[in-house]
């Protein structure tokens, strides 16, 4: 979720897990924070466990940390009851030693006693800072961000997940500031800033404090000479219960707070909740604050478990690398996630805070009391919190959203996308070797997320949602205050179930990759064929080997309505076929509900059936039923030898299908054919987008842009789709509205005529079309915004301009102060969609590659950055110029992305290549290219 230490070298397999010899029981950890300094300094007492006679303690320890000596207690030292040893520190490895002398007997004790002193950062890695501005004042918090692998960046620990302990904790931080950790306050007395550092033994173990980049430039003191200036506290927390490193988590500044509460349905007991802020962000933080009262009961009765800890916070935070993040009680997230104004964000702000936070907070069972073993079970928290905050608990909290649709477009596209790439990985994946690190940075991907959530969704739907979720509760309880595995969690669904769900799931998790179902018909049966898809189209046999258990799902509509089949499955085989009466003359498809994590493949003739009972208003279909069907048909088309112009003729049969995810979808696809044939000649383009404006402009015109008070969600949502296509597609009226709005708002000020919803598409549309002054315009609502919602979009608008002057300006801006690094992305990915921009983007990427890697070191964001900047690009000139500039790169920090970004650069070469004559012989045959 948010960070990564400096890259191994050198070593080998023995740096890839720390000694098993010793196991950490409890950590006492005192830290002290100086917002004025910049720095931090702190003092850890492990106690531990000796599980195999041993002679060393090794402990990870970033390589920002200043620290060495340790005080080692131990019964069996004989020399004396407390050693003081020096620290062999290997910065490369992330690791220190203290050897001891002497053996420590297994079964025995012991304790180390270590103090540090280190820059409070701005890396958005460890406990690093961020930045506040209210009410004239400028100044700096201090924050935690420990996953996968920083929590060794802000103390000496034994980081990884497995090695769960208890933690007390207390933190020195100065008396006019707010001081939060996972637990409850338990006291807070004043302490003197000598009285500090004596608690923190920096001098008995030969810490000096070193000077931050700050202060050597005279804009703030130097932590070797401190001022006594102002009071200071210590803060005492309750215990911490078994937890591992990365959960650990601590904060420090001028927040303010809002508070709330929910009854447990389990206990009855009174549970507080709040959430933090700076000063200039807490008005907008009440509506996170409400879903965490709403939302969290949902997930006790689900669980069948009470939430665990006395209290549970939120922080919001100005730098932040991922989403949010779910430390056990003190949740940390972004500004543009948690922040919700009720008149100025919109539906997509609200959804997106609920999500988040519902997605959060079904970590706290999942991941947070229950743990993968190691990094190669990531999925195992992240998937199950994207299907249950995202779809099950969503559904149940909000359900005018209908989630378990939209999971289709949300979530099963992106796993599709990704997964569909020859440089894929699998949901379970080895991670071995000196990279260890930069491999777990690199597996926050969709896979993880998407594809884990999607296999769990079908496999939800082949044994029962209700079976499902008491398999899953039975294997949380086994495993409460522990860590466990994937064949753990198959363990309890078994249990509830009665199937054998690892023969189920094994390829399925254990596999790179997903099949395409292939359907021929015969008289009175079809036949199915299970074979890999690949976006590229070109599946090598050795890469065809892996069969899954593909539940078909068919759905057969008669007299009688519609039934469904879900008996009959490919069970780990190729083929199979199957009886089905009269087939040419039947209404049937597979993959019912669109639950299953694959692709079907129609004849043509049947797929325009199939289309022909998709757009009828009352047809048999359902809503997921629909939008698989225009997803394979799209899909396939670009990877196979279906036809691109079938697709297109389903997508205009199903213009005036009046659902948000239908339209959605289609404007996806019909984006992507814009976006690849970028570079065809002229009139090929403006035909492509005459038949869009003609999709989307009828509904963009009817809807209006005026949003009703008592609009459906459906509507709200439908509205901003269509207008969004329909003015990327260059529709007349649409696009007079946009540029009508954006001109009252340049005149007055004010934004009464373009609802939030609207706001990225007026933006992009103004400064695409427009000239400098609406560039400006733009400009000074980024720098000013109102909300999270507003910066972004103008963020992005300002990468939408065509004109080459104003494409640099944005690009020059990006690398200036004024971008923070978390936002860096948003330049990327703006000028990714922008035709005239994607090419600039790429060289402006090679010229500041040594800056960007350096400034991204260790960051989620290095990667997405690396993508973004050329995975847009459509020609085989591209792939070699991408290849080239990268041979003699070091790459292990973004080898995923880069693979990735190449895959897909590839499959739109080939696309373009294969099907351009057919998608220009059909635009001619309907009338759009001459």
């Amino acid at each position: 979720m948010s960070t990564q230490p400096e890259p191994t070298s050198g070593g080998g397999e023995e740096y890839f897990r720390l000694p098993s010899e010793l196991r950490a029981r409890h950590y006492d950890l005192a830290i002290l924070s100086d917002l004025d300094a910049l720095r931090f300094s702190g003092c850890v007492t492990v106690e531990l466990d000796v599980v195999r006679a041993t002679d060393r303690i090794v402990l990870n320890a970033g390589a920002g940390l200043n620290m060495h000596k340790a005080i080692v207690h131990a019964d069996a030292l004989k020399t004396e009851a407390k050693s003081v040893v020096e620290l062999d520190i290997d910065a490369a490895h992330e690791r220190i030693t203290a050897k001891l002398g002497a053996q420590l007997p297994a079964g025995s004790k012991a304790r180390i006693t270590i103090a540090f002193e280190a820059e409070i950062e701005a890396s958005m890695m460890g406990y690093y800072r961020s930045t506040f501005e209210h009410e004239g004042k400028k100044g700096f918090y201090g924050l935690t961000q420990f996953e996968p692998t920083a929590a060794r960046r802000a103390f000496p620990c034994f980081d990884e997940p497995d090695a769960k302990a208890t933690y007390s904790f207390q933190m020195i931080h100065r008396s006019d500031s707010v001081a939060l950790a996972n637990m409850p306050v338990e006291s807070t007395k004043s302490i003197s800033r000598s009285e500090a550092d004596k608690l923190l033994r920096l001098e008995e173990l030969g810490v000096k404090a070193g000077v931050t980049e700050l202060a050597k430039t005279g804009k703030t003191e130097s932590a070797a000479e401190p001022a006594d200036g102002g009071a200071w506290s210590v803060t005492s927390y309750e215990k911490l219960p078994l937890v591992s490193s990365y959960l650990v988590a601590w904060a420090n500044g001028p927040f303010k707070s809002l508070e709330s509460s929910f009854v447990s349905p389990i206990t009855g007991k009174t549970v507080p909740i709040k959430i933090y802020a700076t000063g200039e962000y807490i008005h907008q933080a009440q509506y996170a604050l409400d879903v965490t009262a709403k939302v969290t009961p949902i997930y006790e009765k689900i669980f069948k478990i009470a939430y665990p800890l006395p209290k549970l916070d939120t922080l919001v935070a100005s730098d932040f690398d991922a989403g949010a993040m779910e430390n056990w009680g003190l949740i940390t997230g972004r500004t543009s996630v948690y922040l919700y104004d009720d008149e100025k964000s919109g539906l997509q702000g609200q959804k997106r805070t609920a999500s988040v936070q519902s997605h959060e907070l079904a970590h706290q069972w999942f991941g947070n009391i229950t743990t993968m073993a190691f990094w190669n079970g990531l999925w195992l928290n992240e998937a199950f919190a994207t299907l249950m905050g995202e779809v099950v608990v969503l559904d149940r909290a909000f359900p005018e959203w209908d989630s378990a649709t939209e999971f289709i477009a949300l979530h099963l596209e992106r796993a599709f996308e990704l997964d569909s790439k020859r440089s894929s990985h699998a949901i379970e994946l080895p991670l071995k070797g000196d990279n260890v690190e930069d491999a777990i940075n690199q597996i926050f991907d969709a896979i993880s997320y998407s594809k884990g959530a999607s296999v769990l969704r079908m496999l939800s739907g082949i044994v029962g949602e209700e079976v499902f979720l008491d398999g899953v509760s039975r294997y949380l309880k086994k495993h409460l205050y522990a860590n466990a595995t994937t064949e753990d969690l198959w363990a309890g669904i078994s249990e509830a179930s009665g199937l054998d769900i690892k023969r189920i799931m094994h390829n399925w998790v254990l596999k790179i990759g997903y099949p395409v179902v292939t359907v021929e018909e015969k008289a009175d049966s079809i036949v199915v064929r299970q074979n890999r898809f690949l976006s590229t189209g070109d599946v090598k046999p050795e890469e065809d080997e892996t069969l899954w258990y593909v539940p078909l799902q068919i759905k057969t509509v008669g007299p009688q309505g519609s039934q469904v089949d879900s008996e009959t499955v490919l069970d780990l085989e190729r083929e199979r076929e199957i009886p089905l009466k009269d087939v040419s003359n039947a209404i049937w498809k597979l993959n019912a509900g669109t639950t299953g994590v694959y692709r079907v493949a129609y004849s043509p003739e049947r797929l325009a059936k199939l289309g022909a009972e998709a757009a009828k208003t009352d047809g048999a279909f359902s809503l997921q039923d629909v939008c698989g069907l225009v997803s394979d048909s799209f899909t396939l088309a670009k990877a196979t030898d279906a036809k691109t112009s079938g697709s297109l003729a389903l997508q205009y049969e199903l213009r005036n299908n009046g659902t948000y995810l239908v339209q959605s979808m289609m404007s996806t696809n019909l984006s992507q054919l814009a976006s690849v044939w970028y570079e065809a000649p002229q009139p090929v383009r403006d035909a492509i987008d005459a038949y869009r404006a003609d999709v989307f402009g009828p509904t963009a015109k009817r809807m209006g842009f005026d949003f009703g008070k008592d609009d459906s969600p459906d509507t709200k949502q439908l509205r901003a789709v269509a207008i969004a296509a329909a003015a990327s597609a260059g529709d007349e009226w649409t696009l007079n509205e946009c540029k009508n709005r954006f001109s009252a708002f340049m005149k007055s000020g004010k934004e009464d005529q373009i609802h939030p919803d609207l706001l990225r598409t007026i933006y992009g549309q103004a400064v695409k079309h427009g000239g400098e002054a609406e560039y400006e315009a733009v400009l000074a609502v980024y720098r000013k915004p109102p909300t999270p919602t507003h910066k972004i979009a103008a963020h992005l608008a300002l990468c939408a301009t065509q004109d080459p002057k104003l494409i640099q300006r944005t690009i020059d801006f990006t690398f200036t102060d004024e971008v923070k690094t978390q936002d860096v992305m948003y330049s990327f990915a703006g000028c990714a969609g922008n035709s005239y921009a994607r090419r600039p983007i790429w060289e402006a990427t090679k010229q500041h590659y040594d800056e960007l890697t350096r400034r991204f070191s260790g960051n989620f964001s290095l990667a997405n950055i690396i993508k973004y900047s050329f995975s847009s690009l459509a020609s085989d000139k591209d792939v070699k110029d991408v290849e080239a500039f990268f041979a003699d790169k070091s790459t292990n920090k973004f080898a995923m992305a880069l693979s990735q970004g190449l895959d897909s650069v590839r499959a739109n070469a080939r696309w373009q290549q294969r099907d351009a004559a057919d998608v220009e012989d059909w635009l001619r045959a309907q009338g759009y290219l001459k």
